[in-house]
């Protein structure tokens, strides 16, 4: 789950990491009325979308005067905002964040992941932060260190200097920064996030540290127990589809090719995937049905998948362990003829109940294309979609 800038700049406020004041605005009015509260000859109009490059993107720019806040926000709210991240498409601005100015002298870049492969937390830091870290990691990764944190001692102080001395933090603001790392440390792992970006962390001409940018993804997993952060979900920013599908305890995340993939298992999903690249085919979308679908589940997966208009055809594969060969042949049943399938459909089934499922297929009298293998189906529903 990712949330917007300022609600990022909240969570940090609240565990202590020094950020500019500023308001979220909705409107015109709302972004003029925030630069107002915040007083001032100059502020920065910002805005939300869940998607970095947004400076190169034209979505952040600098007011010099309450008339130009009005113009800029008039600007950027409703306009189709496209950076790397976004896409061709772009991404409709829906939300501002409305900043004070800040006195820029040098911008430094710092963020927390977890890092599965030592089971610790990897801090990234740069002593070359702003718009171009991208090309900063590309063309001098040396100027990039990662320092790994174990999650059982956490970020000691000693720890917390060797990474300001490395990214050529001056003295006088070492303490400063030594409190900043250990203090966002703690929001990372009280927050359940998987990542922590400020982009850029700003120097001052006093030598003061400030977060200009931040960035926050969460481990979904462990939502449960943050309804707090939970509630700062915007469904504006997610595709319908797979917000649909979540009402359904459906894992669906959408791709680019024609070909809908409805699987039980995370693994087998992402196998299903391979096995229709290496055919020759372009899965549609990653579908984990889960161990516990039910018909009704099966059938609304149909109905997601079909939403698409690109999906000339669907492999069903599955693996029947918890999950029944026969409840997912009676919910592939009941979801073709609820949606009236105009597209081939290849089902392949393995394991628990299989006979049982495939005669349920065979007897129902829909055009259902069964395969014994998973080479067998990728190379029947390619070959049906071509």
């Amino acid at each position: 789950m990712k949330i917007h800038e300022y609600q990022a700049k909240e969570l940090l406020r609240a565990h202590g990491v020094p950020v500019p004041r500023g308001y979220a605005a909705f409107t015109v009015r709302e972004a003029q009325e925030a630069a107002q509260k915040l007083g001032g000859s100059v502020w920065v109009v910002k805005a939300q979308i869940h998607a970095g490059g947004r400076g190169k993107g034209g979505g952040v720019k600098l007011a010099r005067s309450l008339a130009e806040v009005e113009t800029l926000a008039g600007q950027i709210l409703g306009m189709q905002l496209k950076t790397h991240q976004t896409g061709p498409e772009g991404q409709k601005v829906r939300r501002l964040y409305i900043e004070e100015g800040a006195d820029i002298q040098k911008e430094y870049y710092v963020s927390l992941v977890t890092d599965r492969a030592t089971q610790k937390v990897a801090f990234i830091a740069s002593s070359e932060g702003g718009m171009d870290i991208e090309e900063v990691a590309h063309s001098t990764p040396e100027k990039i260190i990662t320092e790994f944190i174990d999650p059982l001692t956490g970020l000691g102080a000693e720890q917390a200097k060797k990474i300001a001395d490395s990214i050529g933090l001056p003295a006088n603001s070492t303490a400063q920064a030594i409190d900043l790392f250990q203090k966002l440390y703690t929001c990372y792992m009280a927050t359940d996030a998987s990542l922590v970006e400020i982009n850029p962390l700003n120097r001052d001409s006093q030598g003061n540290l400030i977060a200009l940018d931040a960035k926050f993804n969460f481990d979904s997993n462990a939502l449960f127990r943050h309804p707090e952060i939970v509630a700062y979900r915007d469904l504006d920013e997610e595709d319908p589809a797979e917000v649909e599908a979540s009402k359904f305890d459906l894992a669906y995340i959408s791709l680019d090719g024609n070909i809908g993939c409805l699987v039980n298992g995370a693994g087998l999903a992402m196998a299903t995937m391979d096995t229709i690249k290496l055919f020759g085919g372009e899965p549609a979308n990653f579908l984990d049905v889960g161990g516990g679908a039910t018909a009704e589940k099966v059938t609304e997966a149909f109905k997601i998948m079909l939403k698409n208009p690109e999906v000339k055809g669907i492999l069903v594969n599955i693996f029947g362990g918890i999950m029944k060969c026969d409840t997912i042949a009676e919910g592939v049943i009941t979801a073709c003829k609820a949606v009236n399938l105009s597209v081939p459909l290849v089902v392949r089934m393995k394991g628990t109940n299989e006979d049982l499922g495939k005669k349920m297929l065979a007897d129902s009298g829909l055009p259902i294309i069964a395969a014994d293998t998973m080479a067998e189906a990728a190379t029947k529903i390619v070959a049906a979609v071509a």
